[in-house]
């Protein structure tokens, strides 16, 4: 079932990412990160488990980022990747979005949905903020993707 996260959820959100991050398929996330954006995240759970999650975050007025996407190991290749970016698509659409971007290290995942490589360069640079903080600045190795809604 995919829902809005609630604060219950977030170290297991956390867990699921920072498994990803540890392989350096993803970036980590503090629990602090967690709680200021739990607004932003959607969650795939059963039996009471995250099983999924994703996160919407509005970027400009007509940009928004789909990050954190992460599925457990065990649960992938059952279309739960899809569905959550599909429900962060839809949700975009509804607030009246024009495009999404992606960040990741896993652009072929993202090309499946209708993203497009761009320059990194190409972003406005206010996403950037958040890049200070990053354990992996100023070397950013993640992949710059948009999709036009």
């Amino acid at each position: 079932m995919i829902r809005k996260a609630k604060i219950e959820d977030i170290k297991q959100i956390q867990g699921l990412i920072n498994s990803f991050a540890k392989q350096d398929i993803m970036l980590p996330r503090s629990l602090n990160e967690l709680y200021e954006s739990i607004r932003d995240f959607w969650v795939v759970e059963k039996n009471g488990k995250v099983i999924g999650c994703s996160a919407l975050h509005i970027s400009w007025d007509d940009l928004a980022e789909i990050k954190s996407v992460a599925v457990a190991k065990d649960k992938q290749g059952r279309g739960i990747g899809k569905e959550l970016i599909d429900t962060c698509i839809d949700e975009a659409r509804q607030l009246g979005v024009k495009k999404v971007f992606a960040l990741t290290y896993k652009p072929e995942f993202f090309k499946k949905f209708g993203f497009k490589r761009v320059k990194n360069s190409s972003l406005p640079h206010k996403i950037w903020a958040e890049c200070i903080n990053c354990c992996k600045f100023p070397n950013c190795q993640e992949i710059a993707l948009l999709k036009n809604l």
